[in-house]
């Protein structure tokens, strides 16, 4: 199979790189990888800087592995990135899976229905829910589709349904559900007339989903081998739901169900399909293609071909039949896909790898499994009691394969020299217990590789190991001081799940969420080596998770000396001129719960002397007026000629922010527009200036016709024509950037405003605080706010008092009118704390103040809301501060952030 062909079942990609999880063990290769991961690496994951963040609880068991999908845009139009799942109570959550917040939930029970039984068996109890991980294709329908198996009971009857749910609502889709039944012709057990019918209550659907080229596939297993039972492999069209295939592996024999310890089948790049059988009844005698005469498959390693309706290739073990009688599955593991490797003949090998309850490691090539042979396993090559009898899938990782069987350590199998080395070339000091452990991998592409495994325990415990030596543990969630890491109950068959810099694992009744707890400022701007910065320039970070505050430091020597000290916002203008055409040094202190980290020392050189000199961002014409559409004429000037401009960026908004604004760039080499989307996460087009072509976003529209760019000696014009919106309305500023062939940027310079005409609604207005100013350690503010479409118009009120408008090291609280919930925001900026009732003997607190329920009050009168906080300061927040408001009504439409007033915190 060529590389090309191999990626296509790799890790999908969300925006900006950032990995979905979207199938069990991240791809339908199973390789359970994710390369995409740039925040956690060796370095950071130790308990000082890493643990749980929060445990999402929910109504049931999570047997099914968490899903992952980046910026989800829900029906009110906000964005999230969105973690789903599923519970054995038949229930289906999205949350925010940065914070934990319930995005939706839904249940597929339909009317007079409750959970299916254990059906007699403790394998899945005490209630059969969803059991498998579900799958997504973010393509399918308007918003994207999750597909889900559910099993449940009225009565007497039982029933297993395939779902398809919208993403961002959880509403049935394709006039789904639709229930699982089917035929298939023989005479094994449990047939009637040389016909099986499946039988719902007989069986569970344990095996991830799988979704390849249209179709879902969906596998059964039995409950305690408890008969009749046998093999069914099940395919629907992911459009309408309509059964498309139909194959059973065991039609005249017994057993031999596909349990894979929750592992989905694979697939390869050809829509081939791989999967591990129980034990069950094997044909022999076999045909003249080398194939079980009666097509019994059981206990065998089984090539689907694509479609889903007959065997392509196989291999079993020429013990089979006795490890069958012996209860020794092959399929008590699930089975994973290489990419293609070299052998000792140096030859590209397309090579597949399952284990079972006999410890054996089975590697076979998928262009020749091996069949059945007596006298010898005729496969690529066999590790004989390499690990643990086996309930779990490996991970695989640059060249190693990791396995975690049962009351065994996990260990790495590295591929050198064509083969796999019969001993590991590292293992865990852990022995995992029953069930043993399915690893998931985290890495930036081949670097910073780390290994998540959960142990199955009383206490689940979370494990993470260095992907180049596991003998030696990063971090455990039993390491910090008073159980601070602690999730939750073990559940057998759980993954950890890793996106986005956060790990989640599947407990008994909820989903533990680990990530950095107390991280340092990365990704500098300017870039490091940057030229041609200015010599006033902003210096800006990406913020570290947890910071309190920061210091900087800054100078032509290096290291360099801390200039500043005590910041709260991610940035620092430069308010003494700096040399011009000088190379400058520069890092960032991060305080936080670590006490403070450094980041790497950062340079930059100015503007200036001899070279190349940064572009400048001239005019906007008009410069000021008002109106719902407008071309505008931006121009920007190069002193090296219009031609060594590379991209000019125009914003429309009331604040330097992106999101939700009108935010459009010109790339002149493309000739091309575009306009960011309304989170800021990913950009829409492109569109040909004078083309017939248009963008839009909740703020505005952005026309290809009127659209034109001119050029001239050393500057540049660029028309855009924009149609604003009237959720829009309110006054905007005009901001302008633009950066060259070398990388210099003009900088952002406001140069316009313009009033946005509303067209209806009009938005709330933050009007005042009672006291406006005063002093204290405590104080009860009265926050007014005014709607004119009436008080009960307003959705959320936000009072935030800090030093500057910034969220982290803030005392920023908000009110939920509806819910009539106050909440208090933790110090990273990461997640709101509460709810706490007006009224109530009910607090919350971080390190900046605390929220107190009594002492806090609502009250309305027509169009206006006051919202009565009592908050108690911290010695440490002591100082001059800020009181700023906001507020949002039903129709999204922001007061936006008004001053009104301030406090000296004592």
């Amino acid at each position: 199979m060529a590389a090309a062909l191999w990626m296509a079942v790799g890790v999908p990609v969300g925006i900006f790189g950032q990995a979905s999880v979207l199938t069990w063990h991240n791809d339908n290769a199973r390789t359970g990888q994710n390369l995409q991961e740039t925040a956690l690496t060796p370095a950071n994951v130790n308990a000082s800087t890493f643990g749980r963040l929060f445990t999402i609880a929910v109504d049931g068991k999570v047997d099914a592995e968490p899903l992952y999908v980046p910026s989800v845009v829900l029906a009110n139009q906000t964005t999230h990135n969105a973690l789903f799942v599923v519970t054995e109570h038949d229930s289906v959550y999205a949350f925010d899976a940065d914070t934990g917040t319930s995005l939706w939930q839904v249940s597929l029970l339909l009317t007079g229905e409750s959970p299916s039984d254990n059906r007699g068996c403790s394998q899945v109890s005490p209630e059969i829910g969803i059991t498998s991980t579900p799958v997504i294709d973010p393509q399918m329908g308007p918003h994207g589709t999750m597909y889900v198996v559910a099993m449940s009971k009225n009565g007497s009857t039982y029933h297993h349904r395939l779902h398809a749910l919208d993403l961002t609502t959880g509403a049935e889709e394709f006039n789904g559900p639709v229930e699982v039944q089917a035929t298939y012709p023989g005479h094994g057990d449990g047939s009637i007339g040389s016909v099986l019918t499946f039988d719902a209550k007989q069986y569970k659907e344990r095996a991830g989903l799988l979704l390849w080229n249209g179709m879902v596939y969906t596998s059964w297993a039995s409950h305690c081998d408890i008969f009749p039972y046998t093999a069914w492999v099940i395919g629907y069209n992911q459009t309408n739901l309509s059964r498309v295939s139909v194959l059973n592996l065991t039609p005249n024999g017994s057993d031999g169900s596909v349990w894979a310890a929750g592992a989905g089948p694979a697939a390869d790049a050809s829509g081939n399909i791989y999967l591990l059988m129980a034990n069950g009844t094997f044909d022999t005698t076999l045909n003249m293609g080398g194939f079980p005469a009666n097509g019994d498959y059981g206990n065998a390693f089984v090539k689907i071909l694509t479609g889903g309706t007959s065997v392509a290739d196989y291999f079993t073990m020429s013990n089979t039949v006795s490890e069958s009688n012996a209860d020794q599955d092959l399929g008590s593991g699930g089975a994973i896909l290489l990419p293609p490797l070299i052998d000792a003949q140096m030859q590209s090998r397309d090579l597949a790898v399952g284990a079972g309850k006999d410890g054996n490691i089975y590697v076979v090539d998928r262009a020749n499994m091996g069949k059945f042979n007596p006298s010898s396993n005729a496969i690529f090559q066999e590790l004989p009691s390499a690990v643990g009898s086996v309930f779990s899938t490996p991970a695989w990782f640059n060249g190693t394969l990791y396995y975690g069987g049962s009351g065994d350590t996990l260990k790495a199998f590295a591929f050198t020299g064509g083969t796999f080395a019969t001993s590991p070339a590292s293992h865990s000091a852990l022995s995992f217990p029953y069930p043993g452990t399915t690893p998931s991998i985290s890495a930036n592409g081949m670097s910073n590789g780390i290994v998540w495994a959960v142990e199955n325990s009383g206490t689940a415990v979370l494990h993470a190991y260095d992907t180049a030596s596991i003998g030696t543990e990063l971090y455990n969630s039993n390491q910090a001081a008073n159980n601070r890491d602690h999730f939750g109950a073990g559940n057998k068959f759980i993954v950890p799940m890793v996106a986005n810099g956060k790990v989640y694992v599947g407990t008994t009744n909820g989903v533990g969420t680990f990530g950095l707890m107390c991280g340092s400022a990365s990704i500098p701007m300017p870039a490091t080596n940057a030229t041609g910065v200015p010599v006033t320039p902003t210096l800006s970070w990406t913020a570290g998770t947890g910071a309190t505050s920061y210091d900087v430091a800054l100078s032509t020597s290096n290291p360099p000396g801390v200039i500043v000290t005590g910041l709260l916002a991610a940035s620092y203008t430069v308010t003494s001129p700096l040399a011009p055409g000088t190379k400058y040094y520069w890092f960032v202190v991060t305080h936080n719960c670590a006490g403070s980290t450094q980041s790497p020392t950062w340079s930059f050189t100015t503007a200036g002397g001899s070279g190349n000199q940064p572009p400048t961002a001239v005019s906007v014409t008009p410069s000021s007026g008002s109106g719902s559409s407008r071309t505008f004429g931006f121009v920007f000037s190069d002193p090296n000629g219009f031609t060594d401009l590379s991209t000019t960026y125009m914003l429309v908004n009331s604040v330097l922010d992106w999101p939700g604004s009108c935010y459009t760039y010109y790339d002149r080499g493309a000739n091309a527009l575009w306009l960011l989307n309304d989170s800021a996460s990913s950009w829409m087009g492109p569109v040909t200036p004078g083309a017939a072509t248009s963008v839009q976003n909740s703020q505005c529209t952005l026309n290809g016709a009127g659209s034109s760019p001119s050029g001239s000696v050393n500057n540049l014009t660029v028309n855009v024509a924009l149609t604003f919106k009237a959720a829009f309305s309110g006054a905007k500023n005009v901001y302008m950037n633009a950066v060259d062939s070398g990388s210099l940027w003009s900088n952002w310079q406001l140069r316009g405003t313009w009033t946005v005409p509303s067209g209806g609604n009009q938005p709330p207005t933050s009007v005042s605080v009672t006291p406006s100013s005063g002093s204290g350690s405590s104080q009860t503010f009265g926050f007014v706010f005014s709607d004119p479409n009436g008080f009960t118009d307003l959705s959320t009120t936000y009072m935030l008092v800090n030093s500057v408008l910034d969220w982290p090291g803030s005392c920023y609280t908000y009110y939920d009118r509806g819910a009539n919930a106050l909440w208090l925001l933790n110090d990273g900026a990461s997640s709101w704390m509460g709810p706490v009732t007006p009224g109530a003997a009910m607090t919350v607190q971080n390190s900046q103040c605390t929220l107190n329920g009594a002492g806090s009050s609502v009250s309305s009168s027509v169009n206006n809301l006051t919202v009565n906080v009592a908050l108690t300061f911290k010695p440490a927040f002591a100082g001059a501060k800020n009181v700023y408001l906001n507020a949002v009504d039903s129709g999204a439409l922001w007061s936006n952030w008004q001053l009104r007033g301030n406090w000296t915190a004592q």
